[in-house]
Order: structure tokens, then C-alpha cells, then sequence
């Protein structure tokens, strides 16, 4: 055996472990979810049975399918960009030169490590309608604070604080990115006479771009992919209206035990990701702008 030859199998047995967690935990997988998305799969029944797109043909017929797909949307357009501009205006005023940065950094990043059942039960809490803290602070001003998770109207709003609470790891993106700003370009635009917003938008955002827009791509992943929080604080009620679609797809593979239709959900989600994401990379041309292009 040539030495390049058993240079190979050395570095091929060295990642051996790797490719095999990959082939087992991930490609396997993968390639029985694309097959089973076209077959009738039950976890009662022992073997799949070929039924081409009736599953995709059965959720375009579905009410709580397209209930959970518009939740999800409605959703993604509450956090999405108040997300983004509540973490950078955060970013923002920790970058600044004040006594306590390091403590008030802590307290924003905090939250983000707080384990989400944790956080859950901590907002279920706070959110109770007799007992919580927030309705019980409104009170004493007055106010009759709604049922936070059993008004229809705001339960999603709700879910969507508990999401904007936990924006430390956005946060902390920025800050990195607005350490990398030059500091050239605020002394440029500081004699040109711009003030302090004409220097945030003509010298910070073009120069913080990439950064919001890596942001972006990550946000529209994880919202799409959302479960944990509703799943605990509501399990998709009132009537539906925190029903996500990561819910849905649950239920049909451990509730009802519907593999294929949970397979052919599972691979709409990422179409649906997929296409969005492709929609920021075709627009990022016309507002992400890069160092030295």
C-alpha cells in the first residue's frame, strides 16, 4: 500500500465516528423523512405504504394546518423586525461610555441563558390573570389587566414579549459587530457637521449591515422552527390562536402518530424557510454593504 493510500485510511478511521454519527443521526433520517412524506406511515403499523402526494393533498384540505401556518407568519412578522431594531437599540446604548457597562450587559444577556422551561413557567406566572405580577401592578394603577394567555387577542403578543425578552444573544452579535466599526468614519462624519443620527445611519447601520443581516437569517430560522415556549404556556390555545406549525407537526408524529404527514410537513417548513431566506440573500445586494467593496 502506497504511503498517500495509507495516509487516507489513517485520516478516514480518524473521522470514522463522525461519519458515522452522521450517516445514522442525520443522512438516514433525512432520506427516510423525503420517503415517508409519500407514504401512509404509522407507528401502529409496521410497514410505510406508497401513496404518493396525498399527504400533501390532505393538509392543503386541512384547517388547522393552514391556522398554524398563518399563526406562525403572524407570529414571525410581531418578533421579526422588532426583534432586530429592540436588540439594536440595545446593542447601541450598551456600546456606549457609561459607569456599569459590564453589570447592565449581564442583565440583558440573562435572560438568554435562562432554560426555556424555566422561562416558561416564570411567564406563566407573571401572566397570571388573579395572581400574576403584571396584572397585580396594573391594578394598583387602576387598570384590569386581561387574561394575558386566554384573551384570543393577547395571547400572541404575550408569546411574542417572552420572545423579545430573551434577545441577549442578538444583542451580543451587534456588540461585536459595532466594536469592528472604524472609528475613522465618526471622526470623518463628525467634522462634516453630521450629529449624532445622521452618524447612526450614514456610518453605523451601512457598516453594521452584514451583522443585521446574519441576524436576520438566523431569526427567520429559529421563529420558523418555534415550539418550546408555546407548547409549555398555552399548547396552542386559545381556540387555536398560539397553535405554531412546529406544534401541529408534533402532534401528528406522537399524538396521532402520523409519520408521513408529520415527514411531508417537516419538509414544507423547510421549502417555506428555504424561500424566505433565498428572498433575504436576493435583497441583501440593496442593503448590506461590506468593508472594502
Amino acid at each position: 500500500m502506497s504511503g498517500g493510500r495509507k495516509e487516507l485510511f489513517k485520516g478516514l478511521a480518524f473521522i470514522s465516528p463522525w461519519i458515522a454519527g452522521f450517516l445514522i443521526f442525520t443522512a438516514i433520517p433525512v432520506g427516510m423523512s423525503i420517503y415517508y412524506s409519500f407514504c401512509d406511515v404509522s407507528l401502529i403499523y409496521p410497514k410505510p405504504v406508497y401513496v404518493g402526494f396525498q399527504n400533501f393533498a390532505m393538509l392543503a384540505h386541512d384547517p388547522i394546518f393552514w391556522i398554524t401556518l398563518r399563526n406562525t407568519f403572524y407570529f414571525a412578522l410581531l418578533t421579526l423586525p422588532t426583534g432586530l431594531i429592540l436588540a439594536l437599540g440595545l446593542a447601541l446604548l450598551l456600546n456606549s461610555n457609561v459607569r456599569g457597562q459590564q453589570i447592565y450587559r449581564a442583565i440583558i444577556f440573562l435572560p438568554s441563558l435562562v432554560p426555556t422551561v424555566a422561562a416558561a413557567v416564570l411567564w406563566l406566572w407573571l401572566y397570571s390573570r388573579k395572581l400574576g405580577l403584571i396584572n397585580t401592578v396594573l391594578a394598583r394603577l387602576g387598570i384590569t389587566g386581561p387574561g394575558w394567555l386566554t384573551d384570543v387577542h393577547w395571547a400572541m403578543p404575550a408569546l411574542a414579549i417572552v420572545s423579545l425578552w430573551a434577545c441577549g444573544n442578538t444583542v451580543i452579535i451587534y456588540l461585536a459587530g459595532l466594536q469592528d466599526v472604524p472609528r475613522e468614519l465618526y471622526e470623518a462624519a463628525h467634522i462634516d457637521g453630521a450629529g449624532p443620527w445622521r452618524r447612526l445611519w450614514n456610518v453605523t447601520l451601512p457598516t453594521l449591515s452584514p451583522v443585521i443581516f446574519f441576524n436576520l437569517v438566523l431569526g427567520i430560522i429559529g421563529i420558523f422552527q418555534i415550539f418550546g415556549a408555546p407548547f409549555i404556556m398555552t399548547g396552542g390555545e386559545p381556540e387555536h390562536a398560539t397553535d405554531f406549525y412546529t406544534m401541529y407537526l408534533y402532534r401528528q408524529a406522537f399524538t396521532y402518530l402520523n409519520l408521513g404527514m408529520a415527514s411531508a410537513m417537516a419538509w414544507i417548513q423547510l421549502i417555506i424557510i428555504l424561500v424566505l431566506t433565498g428572498l433575504a440573500f436576493a435583497t441583501s445586494s440593496r442593503w448590506v454593504h461590506y468593508q472594502g467593496k
